[in-house]
């Protein structure tokens, strides 16, 4: 249990002020030592966690529907999870696959190709973290074409280290004063199909964003046959959770077939169950030539993913490779994950998602800061805006939104320029999906009245 009082340990108790004496006292020892690039949208002192709650060092007890930047899939601490770490701890922690062999990568890799998007064979990377399955997403995708240009679209991220910061197009502080990037990367409009143009329709909107790649960029910039592959978010995350219409992607693996171009896809957030399938490219009916996760792939262990059909992913040995990507914890705890997720947290994730957005939709219609809300499963979105007819982005009421959830003990996050995301472990009940909803609703009409 979190916390020794009589009361119900899987929704909030605030005990303090935030942040707590404890909290305050960690904040300055971490100013003083801990790099300042690093993002801290409130302050958050984390103790220890169960399922879908945190604790703080003060005791105070939030519910999390951040699942720890969408990464603790099966909530914290899951006991099966825990159990799987443990045993493999104590059997072998490090041995390096890339230049061994041990019985569990080659495990978790067989179940990754085989629960892979499509009918075709493939093959696994194994890397730390998204930014590192991407960057072996480009590499391989470079080796196989002998094509040296990328395109990427305007609010993807997809890392921060040179190459995928290069795709990344998300905000402009994470490319300030890293310049030159990696040359070859162009970028294309993403259909928000709330913004879209006046008298187009989202599918008519989508369509015209694919078609000026062919019309415009290739026409008078880049040559077609220099693309080694078009790299995408199926729904983009950090971009604002925009979910375009399932026409944008059949015409995007039109476009690629036609110039033999890649269809690399970027799961890194939407993959593992986020969206209520396994993999948000389902939910359209695509198979990509190459697909990344990472976030949700481990609970919380660091580990990632670069897949690829069999005849991609032909690389001479020495091509790529990684110290740790594939270390035996993390893959153990993989592999529990991957069999939380198909026995129930992929039905749990689809079903609470639908009651999530069933409450969640009229939220246009009755409060006049909501523009929009979207979502799959248990990845959603709700756009705030300073009025809902000139749909003016408002980031300040967005932010204000974030903190006021914060001091009532729900702990979400921004995406986009104004956006929250909702991006709960997949574990949540119908409670506490409640108590986000009217949590979130106090918090709309708090700032109705600024």
């Amino acid at each position: 249990m979190l916390a020794s009082e009589a009361v119900r340990t899987d929704l909030p108790q605030i005990l303090t002020a935030l942040p707590g004496p404890r909290a305050k006292a960690l904040i300055e020892r971490d100013a003083r030592v801990l790099s300042p690039s690093y993002t801290r949208s409130y302050p958050l002192v984390v103790s220890r966690g169960e399922g879908a709650m945190v604790e703080d060092v003060d005791g105070n007890r939030f519910l999390d529907f951040n699942a720890g930047i969408a990464v603790v899939a099966t909530g914290h601490c899951h006991p099966e999870v825990v159990s799987a770490i443990q045993r493999q701890a104590a059997q072998l922690i490090h041995m390096s696959g890339t230049d061994f062999y041990y019985e569990n990568m080659v495990r978790l890799a067989e179940k990754l190709a085989a629960i892979s998007p499509g009918s075709e064979s493939h093959r696994v990377y194994f890397g730390n973290s998204g930014t590192e399955a991407t960057e072996a997403a480009m590499k391989l995708a470079r080796y196989y074409t002998g094509r040296d240009k990328f395109i990427a679209f305007y609010g993807g991220f997809h890392g921060r280290t040179y190459g995928s910061l290069s795709l990344t197009a998300s905000k402009v502080i994470q490319r300030r004063g890293f310049g030159p990037l990696l040359p070859g990367v162009y970028h294309a409009t993403f259909p928000d199909t709330y913004r879209r143009p006046h008298g187009r329709t989202p599918d008519d909107y989508a369509i015209d964003c694919v078609r000026a790649i062919e019309d415009q960029l290739f026409r008078h910039t880049l040559p077609a046959e220099d693309v080694a592959a078009i790299i995408v978010e199926p729904i983009q995350g950090e971009g604002g959770y925009l979910i375009p219409p399932k026409v944008f992607f059949e015409e995007l693996r039109a476009l690629a077939d036609r110039h033999k171009i890649l269809l690399v896809f970027d799961e890194v957030q939407s993959g593992m169950g986020r969206t209520g399938k396994m993999w948000a490219a389902e939910h359209f009916g695509l198979s990509p030539d190459i697909f990344t996760t990472a976030k949700g792939l481990a609970s919380g262990m660091p580990l990632s993913a670069a897949i690829a059909r069999s005849e991609i992913m032909d690389w001479r040995p020495g091509a790529h490779a990684s110290t740790f990507g594939g270390n035996p914890v993390a893959v153990a705890a993989s592999l529990a994950t991957i069999d939380l997720l198909e026995r129930e947290l992929l039905a749990n994730s689809e079903r609470m998602g639908e009651y999530l957005m069933d409450r969640l939709r009229t939220w246009p219609a009755r409060f006049r800061h909501v523009g929009d809300v979207r979502g799959l499963g248990l990845m959603i979105g709700i756009e705030i805006v300073r009025d809902q007819e000139t749909k003016e982005r408002a980031a300040d009421l967005r932010d204000r939104i974030v903190s006021l959830a914060f001091e009532r003990g729900l702990l979400i996050l921004g995406a986009g320029t104004n956006s929250i995301r909702l991006s709960p472990p997949l574990i949540i009940s119908r409670d506490q999906a409640d108590f986000a909803v009217s949590t979130l609703e106090e918090c709309l009409t708090a700032i109705e009245k600024i």
